[in-house]
């Protein structure tokens, strides 16, 4: 196994067993109301799990853009923060999301950090359905925090 790899695997692991409101080590509500599930993180990338919910569709019972939008703003501060999940948080300075197609089931989206300084950060997002259909591109400005321990 190639350090990246252990490396990867050892974070997936302290990550297995969140709670519903937390997210890569970083406690968020939103993350429970959207029923977000953190997939992988490391390497400069993150995935995330939006299982399907009737709440969160639009009048034609597919999802709807906000919760596209709530998605996408997850996993791309995720990926921003892939490098050391739990020592960072991101703030979020801007996105631009690109809705391409509708869905009514799960909704996976992948991101990956594409250049990292000191504080700002540049990610960009896709979101698929299970058959892979893209749904959504998205790119994000995101500005690291360092947590400070409670």
């Amino acid at each position: 196994m190639s350090h990246s790899t252990a490396s990867s695997a050892s974070a997936m692991s302290l990550f297995s067993h969140e709670a519903p409101d937390t997210l890569f080590s970083l406690r968020m509500p939103m993350v429970q109301a959207f029923g977000l599930q953190g997939v992988r993180i490391g390497d400069d990338q993150a995935t995330v799990l939006m299982p399907a919910n009737a709440r969160y569709t639009n009048s034609r019972g597919d999802v709807h853009g906000g919760a596209y939008a709530v998605l996408m703003d997850s996993v791309l501060s995720c990926a921003a923060r892939a490098h050391d999940p739990t020592r960072y948080g991101v703030i979020t300075v801007d996105m631009a999301l690109h809705y391409v197609a509708g869905t009514r089931g799960d909704v996976v989206a992948t991101a990956r950090c594409e250049r990292r300084g000191k504080s700002l950060c540049f990610v960009r997002g896709e979101a698929h359905d299970a058959d892979g259909n893209l749904l959504t591109l998205a790119t994000g400005t995101f500005k690291l925090v360092e947590r400070v321990p409670s």
